[in-house]
């Protein structure tokens, strides 16, 4: 990559910084880009200052003592809502009085593209570019009443009385009075007038014009902490949050501007996950609509708790709950229709997609009951038997605090020993040395999954009942019911079985410090269980975010500087600034964490930002509903199934370390790329997204997968690795964990050259194609579904009755141009001295006849004569039998009439074997005109022991009759012509012949005789490849195995995509490299494959997403050669924007949400 790559061209520079002045004050366009009127400028201050006017009316009558606040708040709203409907219906009346003038303009159309003519200061082209107005009528209506509450309330939030009560100082009162009210002039700018881009950009697409409604919403928050001041007092903390408010009141414009506050679609579904995670222990959910029902479940249960009377039935009610709730909805869904199938049908059961089997789903269903019997038991005699004695009670929760100490660390210790190094750092000593072995590779691993086994156990039935057992016996749960209560213990009881590691990480520490420090500490004073593991929850996700954005912030700084190709002319620059301002940086890197919004490095560069906060998918389409398809995304088609089966025994070992909603994994297998992503964790599941990127690798993606390449190599394919050493790329965010074993499709490919060119295998072809064309139509007649049906009804015959042609193909083809031109006909024709205008002309070979006894000699007429026999005939109602097997040249130029004296006709065909039907071919395949001499020339070519091998082989006969019939079969000379006439007709090199046409008339045959010469050229590479075909039962064997085992086709087929889902052992293609001007050949081969499994930095992922968005969406920076989408072989910048959701991303594969089984 050139270091001089720019991070913006020249025309998006211009344009981004058109659009931040106007993101940064809400609407107007001060900056243009061309010369406009001095009114645009003058109309826009105008407007932009109208709230501020009458709101200051208000505020002034208020001052004076002639209203009251609420009613100089209602004053300045009720003008605010009558101007907003002048404003909005000025827009709609120039709307419809302006006339839209088309130009032609040929020059510097990116500089002109936004440029109007303004005619005067009040035209329709001024109104309409001042004020563009609104989609929907509705939202005129309701955009115009909220910007009358936003001005009333913003009224009565900055009146400076107001104020100085809150601070006691004139000057503060009046820096906040005239700041304030340029945030409200903004807000009301945005929502009624002219909507600004926004910084903060979730939705590609704004179709229910929901940015306009961003900034209103932030300051009716900032209001209703004022308003809930006024009328709740004597609360210190509210008094000081009022305080805080009003300064950050001021900043809000510089928060809009940096894009650090989410927009209202990304702010709900980012407040829900939050409060479903840390306030009622859920988990972030795979769509929006399970996110939505599962808050609104789950806030129930706290509100039902506190209204229950009994402290047992309290403690009941929590652990059977908290256990439901941990289930995958989806499953309980499939075991119940399960169980609604079998009732209405009986014995015949409904097949549900993904469904892994009726027993295995009532097998969990049972574990499950008794999980949760278990469950209620315990904490049923354990709460009933801790209130008897405090004494007792509080020892019996310190042992099992000690027990619960004892599980995390064998389950830490079991889980480390499951991935190829500890904690990201050190090599693990117990996992196997090396993988070139591959057997014995996967022989070991599989003795280690062994002791992951016993880690399941442990995790998923020992861990939750030891933590039940503690939660049962505090003494919390035997006060008065409280709020704290309800929500910590309902969050406590839940996250037992959410998620058992985390929740017994947070128990332990709970549990030490309450042994650790003094009863009378407010830890211990003040704060119940439940309190205190919601805010040891808290501080762990934070703890593992802040260290997980140092790590990347230090990557992004230390890459910039050691990576020569990285290097820019600013990174000396950047470098000194980050190390100076250090300080700063960690506070960005704080507030991030805090927020637990990504880290956002401007173009990639040591840059930082603190982006929105935003859901764990990061992107606000659903899940699997979008992907750049091509046709290498059948290949993870393919390999979802077989990849979701080795994910779920290495996620129940542990081998992926802890799964946690929002980790991201990349798995790598010859030229594939896989990235995972966990979406949602509960009890004994985990849903995730698959997605495929792409197979045609571009430079920059080379260089990065060369880069995956090498890190993999290192950790797993070292001959002599030491014992415990370092992970050699300990600064790359991708850290190898494991190796899965995977039944996948291996692509090789192979230059076809002396193969396909060879003279020798080129004259072998064409005696295979005929013996292959010979073995397919056989096995097609063998096969046919009405064979032995055919064989009990020949047999009750006493005379085989003549097979006619059906009246369709009566009329003969015409001749191919081979046969019409003499360069390529073997035989010259001589031109008849009769007249062509004769009736009868004489054919002049006569002695050559064909050999079959019922065909008469008949004569050939001249195309458009009258045969004056056949209508004596015809008039007298006897027509001859030969009429219909005249063959008349119709289609094609005049041609000398002599050369027609060389046509055969398809004579009347009677089988001297009665079971010879059982062979023959459908009537109207034997149809055709071939001219008498190619029949003559190739009758040697029929490969007549061949075709007598491969009719033993037949299995269309019954064992007891097969000996006799055979050998009457095999002298049945009527059935081996027609084989042979194909053959003819396929082996003559025909471009747009009639013969062609007769041939493509029936797709059936056409199909045959396709698959023939691809069987035959199949043979042709394997034959170079492996050796000569040594006797007939060994072609016969590699027939077989291509019907059975391979699908040979084209990769742009159907058929191919249909073999791979299928999953046929072998398919085989050939192709031509129009670079290197070669033939290839394509093998993809069926087998168990090694899939490197490594974990990415999941911050990594979103600060480098975050930046994608803000540049795609808001910079519109979409320039293919950016420097923020080159290789990086630390970043993998280019495979991470790969990855993203379409439209910014674009992998050709991406799964719906996948559940994953973890029992």
């Amino acid at each position: 990559m050139s270091p001089d790559v720019p991070l913006l061209n020249d025309y998006k520079q211009d344009f981004l910084l058109k659009r931040f002045p106007q993101t940064v004050l809400g609407g107007p366009r001060l900056k243009l880009g061309y010369c406009a009127p001095p009114y645009i400028y003058v109309n826009q201050i105008v407007l932009f200052l109208m709230p501020w006017a009458l709101g200051g009316t208000g505020t002034l009558l208020y001052q004076l003592d002639m209203l009251r606040d609420y009613a100089a708040a209602a004053l300045s709203g009720g003008l605010m809502v009558f101007t907003a409907a002048v404003i909005q219906l000025t827009s709609v009346y120039a709307k419809s009085k302006s006339v839209v003038v088309k130009r032609m303009r040929t020059r510097d159309i990116l500089a002109e593209e936004d440029q109007h003519e303004f005619t005067s200061c009040a035209g329709a082209e001024t109104v309409k570019f001042l004020i563009p107005g609104k989609k929907y009528v509705a939202n005129t209506v309701f955009h115009s009443v909220l910007s009358g509450l936003v001005c009333g309330l913003g009224t009565w939030y900055l009146l400076p009385n107001r104020v100085t009560l809150l601070y006691g100082s004139p000057g503060a009162t009046a820096v906040l009075f005239v700041f304030g009210w340029i945030t409200l002039c903004i807000g009301e700018y945005s929502l009624i007038v002219n909507t600004a881009t926004e910084t903060a950009t979730f939705q590609t697409q704004d179709t229910y014009e929901i940015t306009p409604l961003m900034r209103p919403l932030y300051i009716f928050f900032f209001v209703s902490v004022d308003l809930a001041h006024r009328f709740i007092v004597n609360i210190p903390a509210l008094e000081q949050m009022n305080q805080i408010l009003h300064i950050l009141f001021v900043l809000l414009p510089f928060l809009w501007a940096l894009g650090t506050l989410p927009p209202p679609d990304a702010l709900l579904f980012w407040a829900v996950e939050q409060v479903l995670e840390f306030g009622l222990g859920g988990s972030s959910m795979s769509t929006h609509l399970r996110l939505l029902v599962m808050f609104i479940v789950s806030a129930g249960a706290p509100v039902v708790s506190y209204f229950i009377p009994s402290t047992i039935g309290v403690v009941l009610f929590m652990t059977g709950l908290g256990f439901l709730l941990s289930l995958n909805p989806s499953h309980l869904s499939v075991i119940f229709r399960h169980g609604v199938a079998r009732h209405r049908v009986g014995s015949r059961r409904e097949a549900f997609p993904g469904d892994p089997g009726p027993w295995f789903q009532w097998k969990k269903c049972l574990l499950f009951i008794a999980v949760l019997g278990m469950a209620l038991l315990e904490a049923g005699l354990l709460h009933r038997y801790a209130s008897f004695s405090q004494v007792s009670r509080s020892s019996a929760q310190s042992v099992v605090g000690y027990v619960l100490m004892a599980l995390l660390s064998i389950l830490w210790i079991l889980r480390e020993t499951q991935s190829i190094y500890i904690f990201g750092i050190f090599r693990n000593p117990f996992y196997p040395k090396d993988l070139h072995a591959v057997s014995v590779f996967f022989d070991k691993q599989n003795k280690l999954l062994k002791i992951g086994a016993v880690r399941w156990i442990l995790l998923t039935l020992v861990s939750p009942l030891a933590m039940v057992a503690f939660l049962a016996l505090d003494s919390s749960l035997h006060r008065l019911h409280s709020v704290s209560v309800s929500i910590g213990f309902t969050r406590a009881f839940r996250m037992v079985w959410q998620n058992t590691e985390n929740a017994l990480l947070e128990t332990v520490v709970v549990s030490a410090v309450h042994m650790a420090s003094n009863t009378d500490c407010w830890w211990n004073r003040d704060l119940d269980t439940g309190i205190r593991l919601l805010l040891i929850g808290i501080l762990r996700d934070r703890l593992i975010q802040f260290t997980a954005k140092l790590q990347f912030a230090g990557t992004v700084l230390l890459a910039l500087w050691t990576e020569k190709k990285q290097h820019r002319k600013t990174t000396t620059t950047l470098c000194v600034l980050n190390t100076v301002f250090a300080p700063f940086v960690l506070v960005i890197i704080i507030f991030s964490t805090l927020l637990s919004s990504p880290l956002l490095p401007l173009f990639t560069l040591p840059i930082f930002l603190v982006g929105f906060p935003r859901p764990v998918q990061s992107w606000p389409g659903a899940v699997g509903t979008a992907a750049c398809v091509c046709t290498d995304t059948v290949f993870y088609h393919q390999m979802v199934p077989r990849l979701a089966s080795a994910l779920q025994t290495a996620m129940a070992a542990g081998s992926l370390g802890l799964l946690l909603p929002g980790s991201h994994y990349l798995g790598r297998f010859e030229d594939r790329l896989i990235w995972i992503m966990i979406l949602e964790c509960g009890y004994t599941y985990c849903c995730i997204n698959v997605k495929g990127l792409e197979l045609q690798e571009t430079s920059c993606h080379t260089a990065e997968a060369q880069r995956v390449d090498e890190v993999f190599e290192s950790a797993f394919e070292q001959e002599r690795p030491q014992v415990c050493s370092l992970n050699e790329h300990l600064e790359n965010v991708l850290t190898p964990c494991t190796v899965l074993p995977v039944k996948l499709y291996s692509d090789a490919r192979n230059v076809l050259t002396g193969i396909i060119d060879s003279p020798e295998n080129l004259k072998e072809f064409k005696d295979d194609l005929i013996k292959v064309l010979v073995w397919v139509l056989i096995q097609h007649c063998s096969k046919k579904p009405s064979t032995q049906e055919n064989s009990h009804k020949t047999e009750d015959k006493a005379e085989a009755s003549p097979v006619l042609p059906p009246a369709s193909n009566s009329s003969p083809c015409p001749k191919s141009l081979e046969d019409s031109d003499s360069s390529h006909s073997d035989t010259v024709h001589d031109w008849s001295d009769g007249s062509i205008f004769d009736d009868e002309p004489a054919i002049k070979n006569k002695k050559e006849k064909l050999q079959f006894r019922d065909l008469p000699c008949t004569n050939l007429p001249i195309p458009g004569s009258v045969d004056s026999q056949n209508a004596d005939d015809h008039s007298a109602g006897t027509g001859p039998k030969n009429d219909l097997y005249k063959t008349v040249m119709l289609g094609l130029p005049a041609i000398d009439k002599g050369q027609r004296e060389d046509v055969a006709y398809i004579p009347l065909v009677e089988f001297s074997c009665p079971q010879s039907h059982l062979l023959s071919l459908p009537e109207e395949w034997r149809s055709n005109c071939t001219p008498r001499s190619k029949i003559m020339e190739m009758s040697p070519l029929f490969p007549e022991d061949w075709y007598q091998f491969v009719l033993r082989q037949s299995e269309c006969f019954h064992s007891e009759e097969k000996s006799c019939v055979l050998e009457e079969i095999a002298k049945d000379k009527a059935l081996k012509d027609f084989p042979g006439q194909l053959v003819r007709v396929y082996n003559g090199g025909l471009p747009w012949s009639g013969t062609l046409d007769w041939l493509s008339e029936k797709p059936e045959l056409f199909q045959l005789v396709h698959k023939a010469f691809r069987y035959t050229l199949k043979l042709m590479v394997d034959k170079a490849s492996l050796g000569p075909i040594e006797d007939f039962q060994e072609l016969t064997n590699c027939l077989r195995e291509y019907e059975r085992d391979w699908y040979i086709g084209l990769v742009s087929e159907e058929q191919w995509k249909e073999a791979i889902l299928e999953e046929k052992p072998c398919l085989f293609c050939l192709g031509y490299e129009s670079s290197m001007g070669v033939y290839t050949s394509r093998v993809l081969m069926l087998q168990e494959l090694s899939v490197h499994i490594g974990k990415l930095n999941a911050e990594a992922v979103r600060g480098q997403w975050a930046n994608l968005s803000w540049e795609l969406l808001y910079a519109t920076n979409d320039d293919e050669e950016r420097y923020s989408i080159q290789a990086h072989p630390l970043l993998l910048r280019n495979l991470t924007v790969q990855a993203a959701d379409p439209p910014l991303g674009y992998p050709i594969f991406s799964s719906k949400p996948l559940p994953i089984h973890l029992c």
